[in-house]
């Protein structure tokens, strides 16, 4: 289970949300952040680095592996608009963890030509946090299951509600947001989450 959350959700600072994913099941961490200037994040950052370690969990950035070097991160995940992998490890270094987003079967194939360790596959339904970005619908996730040799995540609108179809369609892996950010009971939320895959 692989939870994305802002510096600041809710306006808050991030340590209630992760320790509630974090005991809740997750795995990995991610901090991404769009708006806040890099102060704010690198602030933010120490507490999902100090939070990850108490829970024995991976650290990642999104996208900016200088600010990853900075916050002793585990890795960098990119999309296919940000830096390439190949410069994401020359920066941080063969040791890093290297995520990617991929879209279609096209860029999953691609992927196996790049320095990843990681993909995310989708998003299967469409979601705010991704705003324009079409659904790739759970026929994604089943050819990423039969294909895809590096591990991978599935993404996009999943919550306990469907996380069902997921595991179904193949999927061993989730990355979530807003079913943990948004839930009443984050832990319990992530807690449902992890279950499912586990039971698969």
């Amino acid at each position: 289970l692989y939870f994305v959350c802002e510096a600041r959700p809710h306006r808050e600072g991030p340590e209630r949300l992760l320790r509630a994913a974090l005991a809740g099941g997750a795995g990995m961490v991610e901090l991404r952040e769009k708006e806040l200037g890099r102060d704010a994040i690198a602030r933010s950052g120490e507490t999902f680095r100090r939070l990850a370690d108490t829970y024995s969990a991976l650290f990642i950035v999104n996208d900016d592996p200088h600010l990853a070097r900075d916050l002793g991160a585990d890795g960098v995940h990119v999309g296919q608009e940000d830096l390439p992998p190949a410069a994401v490890r020359e920066v941080l270094g063969p040791e890093a963890i290297v995520g990617l987003s991929t879209h279609s079967r096209e860029q999953i194939e691609a992927a196996g030509d790049q320095p990843v360790d990681y993909l995310s596959v989708g998003p299967i339904w469409e979601t705010p946090t991704k705003e324009g970005r079409p659904a790739t619908g759970l026929g994604l996730i089943r050819q990423a299951a039969k294909t895809t040799t590096v591990p991978w995540f599935a993404i996009g609108g999943i919550e306990p509600g469907n996380v069902e179809q997921v595991v179904k369609a193949g999927a061993r892996r989730i990355c979530v947001v807003r079913a943990i950010r948004d839930a009443n009971d984050p832990a319990a939320a992530a807690a449902a989450l992890r279950g499912a895959t586990e039971a698969a």
